[in-house]
Parts: structure tokens; C-alpha cells; sequence
């Protein structure tokens, strides 16, 4: 669905790109950031008491888990959830 018109569009792809590279690098993260929080809060509001490795592997799975098969995709979880648990000696 698009209900923006062609010239709309136009006029704020110009103002976008009269931004340096940097301002529109920095806008980009803040609004991965933005997003990165509200899939946090959706998994919380689902599980309240999740773990942050809980957490941590759900993200994975929501962001980038569909890029990778599932053998690839399980050695990453696996290794998501032993860095939650610190080495002691």
C-alpha cells in the first residue's frame, strides 16, 4: 500500500538527502533502535518474566533469524545463551 503522493515522496526524498551522510547513518540507527525496543516490549508484554537471554534470542529470531538455515540458526542461539552464563573457575 502506498498513499503517498509522487510528489510528496519526491519532496521529502530531497530532504533527506540534503541530510550528510552521517545524520542520515545516525537517523538509521536511531530507528532501528526505536524498532529494536518495541519487538523488546512486544516480547515482554508475551512473557513478562523473560530472561534478557530469553530476550536476546528472541530478537535474533525476529530480526535475523529467517536469513539463516536452522542448523546455522541453532548454533547461534546456543551460542547466544551460553554468553548469558559467565566462566568461573
Amino acid at each position: 500500500m502506498n498513499d503517498t503522493s509522487p510528489d510528496i515522496e519526491s519532496h521529502y526524498r530531497a530532504m533527506i538527502m540534503e541530510r550528510s551522510g552521517e545524520e542520515r547513518l545516525k537517523m538509521g540507527c536511531s530507528m532501528f533502535d526505536a524498532a529494536k525496543a518495541m519487538m523488546q516490549a512486544g516480547i515482554l508484554d508475551q512473557n513478562p518474566h523473560a530472561s534478557p537471554a530469553e530476550i536476546r534470542r528472541a530478537l535474533f529470531t525476529q530480526l535475523y533469524g529467517h536469513e539463516f538455515n536452522a542448523e546455522s540458526r541453532a548454533k547461534i542461539l546456543a551460542a547466544i545463551e551460553s554468553a548469558s552464563h559467565p566462566v568461573t573457575k
